[in-house]
């Protein structure tokens, strides 16, 4: 019940803010537009179409507007307007009262506001769909100051976004149930990834230790500065760490007159995506424009600052092999190459013929090389490429959706800093060193000393354990021997019991022919 009334409530907000009207209008089919007219008929909408899309968002919920997120970074595929207003969802969501987030600090930490910082800014500094920052000053253990950012998670998220996604699984079983494509898609299990991701974002401790983590995998690439966790004043409820002081990267042209250099900014987010894709298997899975900002302070000039930790991906050592193989032959063109990995991974049917795999995926993939990203687009590259796997019937795989939702949030910010960026001359040397130091003698002399604890260890016990090892395979040896021995004792007494029958029979004929002759003389 309480799905089907979430449905029906999704259904009205769509009805209420004519989203209706807004997705029909843009097809060309004469019965859609038949059905657009009618159903606007005694509605008129006076507020702009991209404003009523993000109200919309905002009245469904979380999830929705995390959906409103990643539309706004792909300004190549929707109108300005509707691109534009989708963008305030990144950190213009409605705030909740402040005494709500104070009483959810003083709850998690059971201590007065007044003994945890020094000073706390009451009004929020970045609302988005799962929390609120707050600024502050806190007194740390050995009596030092230091400038925080404090996160507090939204009252009553949990029965929110649980309802929803009970929906979302509900209407992915139907999908699977109503279409036999359905299936290929694994819209179950798709859905399954977005659940851990968040609830993930639900717990603040989780994130901490995310940003920890990227922290440091970080350390010594001078790219990207992630804010230090206070692990003291970390809560599931409620996170305090670093204040950064940045630019958001979505202001280019305050970023230029700074003397950032706007390229090699684009460049540097390129490699540092494919870093943590490659190297690490472990990335910042939220990327949108709100997340991130620019150091314009001496020391850490022009690099990017990271926030917001609450999803990350990670990536299992085949995964990372496997994409960057593709990647690799994709950037040499050697379609056939990608069609063997395909077959070879098993995510199209084995009897797949390599040829005919090669030139489908030649004819998405080859009209877009040697152009800038201004005149291509991921997009429209992803949209074909899907259209060729349900010809050849490619399964999806659910670990990688957050992978590629990623990688569309890396188009669009470079398409907003750089529309001449070449995203595949940027990816390129960095993929083939990468892979040169996974196939090459490096990754066996790293291998070796990563084991070396292990082998210092089994070494001494060696000896005997190849003594022991002996001496039960020679246990072993004996057992079978006298296992073969009773086996051919019973063989021959069954043999011997056969021929004195066979003699014995042989013997009674020969005797009945003796007496017949001596009856018949």
């Amino acid at each position: 019940m309480s799905r089907l009334l979430r449905g029906v409530t999704i259904l009205w907000v769509v009805f209420r803010y004519g989203l209706d009207e807004l997705v029909l209008s843009g097809f060309k089919h004469p019965s859609l537009r038949l059905l657009s007219r009618v159903l606007t008929v005694g509605r008129r909408f006076h507020t702009p179409r991209g404003v009523r899309l993000r109200q919309a968002l905002e009245q469904l919920g979380p999830i929705f507007v995390k959906f409103g997120q990643v539309l706004s970074t792909r300004s190549d595929l929707l109108p300005p307007d509707v691109a534009l207003e989708l963008a305030k969802l990144q950190d213009r969501v409605p705030p909740f009262p402040a005494e709500i987030a104070v009483a959810t600090i003083e709850r998690s930490f059971q201590r007065p506001l007044a003994e945890i910082f020094v000073s706390f800014e009451q009004q929020p500094v970045a609302s988005a769909s799962i929390a609120q920052v707050h600024f502050a000053v806190l007194r740390d253990r050995n009596g030092v100051e230091h400038e925080v950012a404090v996160k507090v998670l939204r009252p009553g998220m949990l029965a929110v976004i649980d309802k929803d996604l009970q929906l979302m699984h509900m209407m992915a079983r139907w999908v699977e149930r109503l279409s036999a494509d359905a299936k290929r898609l694994k819209p179950r299990q798709v859905i399954a990834e977005f659940d851990n991701y968040l609830h993930d974002e639900l717990d603040l401790i989780r994130e901490a230790a995310n940003a920890a983590q990227l922290r440091r995998n970080m350390d010594g690439l001078d790219l990207v500065l992630i804010p230090e966790i206070h692990w003291d004043f970390c809560h599931p409820q409620v996170m305090v760490m670093e204040r950064m002081k940045g630019v958001p990267i979505s202001q280019t042209e305050r970023l230029r007159e700074a003397g950032v250099d706007i390229p090699q900014l684009a460049r540097d987010g390129v490699t540092l995506f494919f870093t943590q894709v490659f190297r690490d298997g472990f990335f910042h899975g939220d990327m949108h424009p709100g997340n991130i900002q620019v150091s314009l302070d001496p020391q850490t000039f022009g690099r990017y600052i990271s926030i917001d930790f609450g999803i990350v991906g990670t990536l299992t050592e085949f995964d990372k092999e496997y994409l960057a193989q593709n990647f690799t032959a994709f950037f040499r063109r050697d379609y056939k190459r990608v069609a063997q990995l395909h077959i070879e991974s098993g995510w199209v049917p084995a009897t797949t013929r390599v040829e005919e795999l090669e030139s489908a995926i030649r004819s998405v993939c080859e009209p877009y090389f040697d152009r800038p990203l201004k005149e291509i687009s991921l997009g429209m590259v992803l949209m074909r490429l899907f259209q060729t796997s349900r010809r050849f019937q490619v399964e999806i795989q659910p670990q990688l959706v957050l992978l590629q939702k990623t990688l569309l949030n890396i188009e669009g910010l470079g398409r907003q800093l750089d529309p001449n960026l070449d995203l595949w001359s940027t990816a390129k040397p960095f993929l083939e060193k990468w892979m040169l130091e996974q196939m090459g003698p490096q990754r066996l002399w790293r291998e070796l000393r990563n084991e070396a604890p292990t082998y210092a260890k089994l070494l001494p016990e060696l000896p005997r354990l190849l003594y022991r090892a002996l001496q039960n395979n020679n246990d072993d040896q004996n057992k079978a021997l006298q296992e073969l021995v009773k086996a051919q004792h019973r063989t021959n007494s069954l043999l011997q019991a056969l021929v004195y029958g066979g003699v014995g029979f042989l013997l009674g004929l020969l005797v009945m022919q003796v007496l017949a002759r001596v009856r018949f003389y």
